[in-house]
């Protein structure tokens, strides 16, 4: 980078520009905060509440706090606390003194930092608030706080961060050498270094010391959760080593964990640093991997919900991609233009057989090679059959179309979704889309969303008499699906069903 940028090469440098570095709060908040700050029946809980939306002022009231000689031997670690020792007029002061920008104009890079500081306290909470109930504060604001650094080098020099992802993500180049030649220096002594400095809750300054400085029982640590899958391989391997244990099972890692979960998604959903975070959250909780993979997938599309804004990416919209794409590396195709179905003689020959009374089948095999032949010229890419088990609590893939590989045996199993449940409860259809998707997504089994990654997507249960006996999932290899390509599906459906009850009836 050009020397004529005036850019910091040392890390004492970076320290002196960043350490008292004001950070811009959303102008849109400020009045509200300001009316709250002055309310006198609004509880400190509520007003720490309001402040969970403006992160960059919380993190100024807890580093106002905690600079003071005061505060060297007993910082605050939440914002409760800090609130209680500032006093409400003081941290009203605080708010008039900071730069208040417009939403849509603050730093892009600090606005996704933000965002992804918000999804890793949702995990947190969702993830061990509950199990660590009397820590709760401690992991709700450390989670959000830990990424304060990079807040900083994002408001001061927003275009260093822009270029590291570039580099790192898209080109996939060692991300020391990158800091190296953008900053002069690696990033993660820089933020140990802030954090110390401004005295952010002590679990923060933990994390980046294991990281930057003491990887020996992370090591170890992601070593068993990488080899031994099963709950009593674990226990066994933990027992034998009892200093990881104690290690493992330190609060303070809650918040290291939910951070690297958010940032791991903000690549990618099936990379390896994402599977390689889950499965040591999975040995810190004692949880299946499975499950956690729901549950995390679940707190993503509740932080959707919440802190999602225009422009920004949350990496909830890339639940239903491809398991293996990656943001940045591989990303889906721009959308194509949907096209009408251009088989439209075919379908019309397999739906009209399908249709025949008496039925023209000898067998189910039969039915279900029409079936597929339908759906395939409807102008849908790729498909899945299941058929339920006469109890309903399993579906077993039948036939497919269109998929990467082959499924194997691959069954559902009902009472694990509760989308596959009200499907299976009478004959019904979802249609996924990315308006639906952070909704609907967590209550689906993660096998099929692998299976058939997409955000367009239509289920199609199929009844006969009482009982649900199919289940039909289709898309467009992941392409948008025109509302002709709905309504195709869904008479092609009505003709598959009334084949199974002809069937079922012999003729």
């Amino acid at each position: 980078m050009s020397k004529q940028m005036l850019q910091p090469e040392r890390l004492k440098a970076w320290l002196d520009q960043l350490e008292d570095l004001p950070l811009p709060v959303p102008l849109e908040q400020r009045d509200d905060i300001r009316r709250a700050l002055n309310d006198s029946r609004r509880s400190i809980r509520d007003i720490a509440d309001l402040l969970q939306d403006a992160p960059t002022l919380a993190f100024a009231i807890l580093r106002e706090v905690n600079r003071a000689e005061s505060a060297r031997d007993n910082p605050a670690e939440s914002l409760e606390v800090a609130l209680n020792r500032l006093g409400l007029a003081r941290a009203s002061q605080l708010l008039d003194s900071l730069p208040a920008v417009p939403e849509a104009q603050m730093p892009r890079a600090l606005s996704q930092l933000l965002l992804i500081s918000r999804h890793a306290m949702q995990q947190a909470s969702g993830l061990f608030a509950n199990r660590l109930a009397r820590l709760w504060q401690e992991i709700h604001w450390g989670s959000l706080f830990t990424l304060a650094p990079l807040w900083a080098l994002a408001t001061a020099r927003p275009e260093l961060i822009e270029a590291w992802q570039r580099q790192v993500y898209g080109l996939g180049r060692c991300s020391s050498e990158v800091e190296l030649e953008l900053l002069g220096t690696r990033l993660l002594p820089l933020c140990r270094e802030l954090a110390q400095r401004w005295r952010l809750p002590d679990w923060v300054a933990q994390g980046y010391a294991l990281l930057s400085d003491d990887k020996r029982l992370l090591v170890r640590a992601l070593h068993v959760a990488h080899t031994e899958h099963e709950a009593l391989g674990q226990q066994q391997r933990l027992d034998a080593d009892p200093e990881l244990q104690r290690w493992l099972t330190r609060p303070a890692n809650t918040i290291l964990l939910a951070n690297s979960i958010a940032m791991a998604a903000h690549q990618s959903w099936g990379g390896v640093h994402m599977l390689r975070w889950q499965r040591l959250t999975c040995l810190y909780l004692q949880m299946p991997l499975d499950e956690l993979q729901q549950t995390v997938h679940g707190l993503a599309a509740q932080s959707a919900r919440r802190h999602a804004r225009p422009l920004l990416w949350h990496p909830a919209q890339a639940l239903l991609w491809p398991w293996d794409a990656k943001r940045w590396l591989n990303g889906p195709k721009a959308e194509e233009s949907a096209k009408a179905p251009d088989t439209l003689a075919d379908w019309r020959q397999h739906c009209t057989r399908l249709m025949q009374t008496p039925s023209p089948f000898g067998n189910a095999v039969q039915l279900l090679d029409c079936a597929s032949a339908a759906l395939q010229a409807c102008g849908l890419q790729r498909g899945l059959i299941l058929l339920a088990d006469k109890g309903g609590s399993w579906l077993q893939a039948r036939r497919h179309f269109g998929l990467d590989s082959e499924i194997g045996d691959f069954k559902l199993e009902v009472a694990a979704s509760p989308v596959l449940r009200k499907l299976l409860q009478q004959p019904g259809q979802l249609r996924l889309s990315p308006s639906n998707m952070a909704e609907f997504s967590a209550l689906i089994p993660g096998s099929l969303k692998a299976l058939l990654p997409s955000e367009h997507l239509l289920l199609r249960s199929l009844g006969n008499g009482a009982r649900v006996v199919m289940l039909v999932v289709c898309d467009r290899h992941g392409q948008p699906l025109a509302d002709l390509h709905a309504q195709a599906f869904g008479r092609t459906v009505q003709c598959i069903e009334h084949a199974v009850k002809q069937m079922a009836r012999g003729g």
